[in-house]
Parts: C-alpha cells; sequence; structure tokens
C-alpha cells in the first residue's frame, strides 16, 4: 500500500485481486442453461457396427482443422465452403451440407475435425478436400446437427487416433 492507504499495481498487466468471485458466476450460470437439453426427446440413429471393419476404418486420416474461412456457396440452401489450415502449410477447402444448422460467420476462428485423405468430390462445381465430423439426431421429428468442434488450443493438424 502506498503511504495515503491506496494500494498500488507493481504489475498493471496483472489481473487484480480485489475483484469479488461473484462477479464472473451470473455468466457462467447463463451458459449453462443455454447449454441444458431435453434428452428424453432425442433419438439417437442405430448403430452399424457391422459394416465397416477395423482395417477400412484405420485408413481415415482424422485431423483438427482451424476455419480461416467460411462462407455460404451461391445458389445452395445448403452448403457451407470452409477453407481450413489442416497442418500442412496449404489451404484446405471443403464443403458441408450444413448451412441449415449454422451461419458462416460464427464458425470462423473454430477448431472442427475433419477426414483429410478422401479423395476429392466436387460439388456445385467446387472440389471438397475431406469431410467435416459432425453428430447428428433425431428431436421431436426433426433432426438436429452438431458440428464436431475442440479446444481452440488443439493445434491444426494434430492427428487423432
Amino acid at each position: 500500500m502506498g503511504r495515503d492507504g491506496e494500494s498500488k499495481i507493481l504489475f498493471p498487466t496483472m489481473k487484480p485481486t480485489d475483484v469479488p468471485a461473484k462477479a464472473k458466476a451470473p455468466a457462467a450460470q447463463e451458459e449453462k442453461q443455454e447449454a441444458a437439453i431435453d434428452f428424453s426427446k432425442v433419438k439417437i440413429e442405430p448403430l452399424f457396427e457391422e459394416e465397416v471393419d477395423f482395417d477400412t476404418f484405420s485408413k481415415s486420416d482424422f485431423r483438427a482443422v482451424k476455419i480461416k474461412e467460411c462462407s455460404a456457396v451461391p445458389k445452395s440452401k445448403k452448403l457451407l465452403k470452409f477453407v481450413l489450415d489442416d497442418g500442412s502449410g496449404k489451404d484446405r477447402v471443403i464443403l458441408s451440407g450444413i448451412h441449415e444448422y449454422y451461419e458462416p460467420e460464427e464458425l470462423v476462428g473454430k477448431t472442427a475435425i475433419a477426414i483429410v485423405n478422401l479423395p476429392p468430390r466436387k460439388m456445385m462445381g467446387i472440389a471438397s478436400e475431406g469431410m467435416l465430423i459432425s453428430a447428428v439426431h433425431e428431436e421431436d421429428g426433426r433432426e438436429g446437427l452438431n458440428l464436431l468442434m475442440v479446444d481452440d488450443r488443439i493445434p491444426a493438424g494434430a492427428k487423432l487416433y
């Protein structure tokens, strides 16, 4: 403390220590309330245990990808065009039919999971170089979809096992 009884900040870039812990609580509670889902209304597709053998599955290259750009594909109501950093140093373009569930601007900067070793497939005249992974379910007779997004601390190109 200074001579006049006021506290002095020695390291101005550090967080203040006199902020009450309760100041952060309301935002955290609001976030938890938004995430509440009534799982009793959710229907999950049956498992397809016998359709893919382990050797086939193990050839898939799952990677963490950073979403650099995302835009709606002209003349398509469903497709979004993603420009991704997959850690290779070259931009990867993947198209995904998830526009019903997400707006492009909310996905830029996020980290997602993609299969990156699929052969390119043209969609609306654009070569899609892989597949973003999503979780699909049915809720009250309507399909729901969640793009698999992970912690942004995971680097682009990190391989999933």
